[in-house]
């Protein structure tokens, strides 16, 4: 069968070809995340905090919609229990009362 032919699986969706210039390809570390909405829009910012610093640097800022927001959520959801069952829970530590939650 001609590959443009062949059934393409329906979890899958189409393949796509993304195009990635080197300094993104190496990725960036993150260990604090915002994240704030509007009625129309999702903003993620992704920071790297330094230990024992009050003030840390946004290396990304992603703005999408609440439909790829939930998408997000779902892929994240997914990827994490996959993760799981291969490696076992990830614990979270407690939240204590004198730290700050940020939304």
């Amino acid at each position: 069968m001609a590959e443009e032919n062949k059934p393409r699986s329906p979890r899958r969706g189409p393949n796509l070809q993304l195009q990635m210039d080197e300094e993104i390809a190496q990725g960036r570390y993150i260990n604090f995340a915002m994240v704030n909405h509007t009625p129309s829009e999702f903003v993620l910012d992704f920071v790297f905090m330094q230990p024992q610093q009050p003030r840390g640097k946004v290396l990304s800022r992603i703005i999408t919609s609440p439909v790829h927001a939930k998408r997000l959520l779902l892929a994240l959801t997914d990827n994490v229990k996959k993760y799981e069952e291969r490696f076992g829970a990830i614990k979270v530590p407690a939240i204590k009362a004198t730290e700050p939650v940020v939304h």
